[in-house]
């Protein structure tokens, strides 16, 4: 069974940064996608940025310039680099992977879910 675990989330000011990871493992083969959503109370759970093993991307447009995803293949890790982050950008931030098809990537929601990490957004 594959699990996700995720760290980095936590308390920054308006414009400051964050790095989130997310380790999978109980991993036999190989991870096809990796990714992050994010999620308010009240909202649906929404696609942040994701990325599949061969390099491809796929960023929310309130992402792209300010967030940046990649990934350790050999360790079956994605990293999310946020920057100038804004209050709107607080929410829990979950990984979802998937490992033959694509529907993180597309934004559908992944194979597997992490736990979630709080990013909250605030001076």
């Amino acid at each position: 069974q594959v699990q996700l675990v995720e760290s980095g989330g936590g308390l920054v000011q308006p414009g400051g940064s964050l790095r989130l990871s997310c380790a999978a493992t109980g991993v036999i083969d190989r991870i096809n996608v990796m990714g992050f959503y994010r999620q308010t109370p009240g909202n649906k759970r929404e696609l942040v940025a994701a990325m599949t093993r061969g390099g491809a991307r796929n960023y929310a447009e309130f992402a792209k310039g300010r967030f940046t995803i990649s990934r350790d293949n050999a360790k079956n890790t994605v990293f999310l680099e946020m920057n100038s982050l804004k209050p709107e950008d607080a929410a829990v931030y979950y990984c979802s992977a998937d490992r033959a098809g694509a529907d993180t990537l597309l934004g559908r929601g992944g194979e597997y879910w992490g736990q979630g990490t709080q990013v909250t957004v605030s001076s």
